[in-house]
């Protein structure tokens, strides 16, 4: 009881006095930080989406605009070829402002849709820029002049300091290939699996396909391509991974380790501290978008939008298929020993435990003699088998949490 009243922020007796209130100092504090946290974290949120959405460009290069478009305007020179003056015209309430004031503002006005123009083109430029792909093919060790100019033009368009998600906007589509390729392909991959009577067989199936069904779903595709900048992805994490009926635990999860060659201590609970703490700050770095974009060769963007999913995801097991559930933030981790469950609460005051905060709480967990509670050490055994079993007993005891 001790520790339900401490997170409760009031409470109140009605006494025949009238109404006696008591305020919980350490509950309020705890709902203040936890406020301050949540708008710190929307406020970052905001300013990275801006960030993200005027890359390669940057801020500072605004300023740049503005500052050279006005100061053209000083020297009698119009960069606009008359666009300020027809901006001025239609400035609204323009009658309460100054001529000069009308002029600023239609300076501003241009100088700001002159930079958000660039930003299109040279997004456009590094798209077509990443759509080649002759680099891939070249012999290890020796790289033509077409791919070293190439380079150097995919540096120049990139900017500079890129945020995790800067070049999402510029990567090119996945095109789609033809029928043609995707079927010879296929025959060459399933001939040394086939004796010669069912590699026929098969080739002459892969005609038939090529000739009526292929087709329409290669329209299909194209079509979805246009829509999407990724025609698989979302099909692919449906139909292959979430649609999966074997157990995961072998087959999808992974799972980390502190350091596999090297033992600093044999504290198991100093050892669960420190990972847990470097693992919270990785994630605060992905929540800033702090951490670079992985690039092929030190040029080359990859995807990531993965990236998204790493923590504070869970997949929820269904019957027919399973779903995603992300949680925004997640302040606890959940701790497995000796067949009990624990949560650990990872902040305390606003701020993140450190690793030796954190090894007090798993020592705790190690040095407590307590029984799991009926039923409860067999729990994984159901998250670890095949997903429609689980997913019938998950609807049937615990939907309601």
């Amino acid at each position: 009881m001790a520790e339900a009243h401490q997170a409760v922020a009031f409470q109140f007796t009605v006494t025949p006095e009238g109404i006696d209130l008591q305020l919980s100092r350490n509950a309020l504090k705890e709902i203040y930080l936890s406020g301050i946290r949540a708008w710190k974290k929307k406020f970052n949120r905001i300013k990275n989406n801006f960030m993200t959405g005027v890359y390669p460009a940057s801020p500072s290069s605004w300023i740049f605009v503005v500052l050279t478009v006005v100061g053209t305007m000083y020297t009698r020179v119009d960069p606009s070829m008359g666009l300020i003056a027809m901006l001025r015209e239609h400035i609204p309430l323009r009658r309460y402002m100054s001529h000069h004031g009308q002029s600023m503002m239609s300076a501003l006005l241009f100088a700001t849709g002159l930079w958000l123009a660039l930003i299109f083109v040279m997004r456009q430029i590094l798209k077509t820029l990443l759509s080649y792909h002759g680099w891939m093919f070249e012999e290890h060790g020796k790289v033509s002049s077409t791919t070293k100019v190439w380079f150097t033009l995919v540096k120049i368009f990139s900017g500079r300091k890129p945020m995790l998600y800067s070049f999402q906007n510029s990567l090119p589509r996945l095109p789609v290939p033809p029928v043609q390729d995707t079927l010879r392909r296929f025959l060459e991959s399933v001939r040394p699996l086939m004796n010669d009577d069912d590699f026929r067989r098969t080739k002459a199936l892969a005609k038939d396909f090529e000739r009526n069904l292929a087709p329409r779903l290669q329209w299909y595709l194209i079509l979805k391509s246009w829509w999407a900048s990724n025609y698989v992805s979302d099909w692919w994490e449906e139909y292959v991974y979430l649609q999966g009926r074997e157990p995961i635990m072998v087959n999808s999860n992974y799972y980390a380790m502190d350091f596999l060659y090297v033992t600093p201590t044999t504290s198991q609970a100093a050892r669960a501290g420190n990972l847990v703490h470097a693992l919270l700050l990785y994630r605060r770095r992905l929540a800033r978008e702090q951490v670079q974009p992985l690039l092929i060769r030190g040029v080359v963007p990859m995807c990531s939008n993965q990236c998204e999913n790493i923590f504070n995801t869970s997949r929820i097991p269904g019957v027919a298929s399973d779903r995603l559930q992300h949680q925004v933030d997640s302040k606890h981790v959940m701790v497995y020993h000796k067949g009990r469950y624990f949560k650990v609460w990872l902040y305390q005051s606003g701020r993140l435990q450190s690793p030796s905060e954190l090894q007090k709480q798993f020592q705790y967990i190690l040095d407590d003699t307590s029984l799991p509670q009926p039923g409860e050490k067999y729990l994984a055994a159901l998250t670890a088998g095949k997903r429609i079993p689980w997913a019938k007993v998950r609807k049937s005891y615990f939907s309601t949490g």
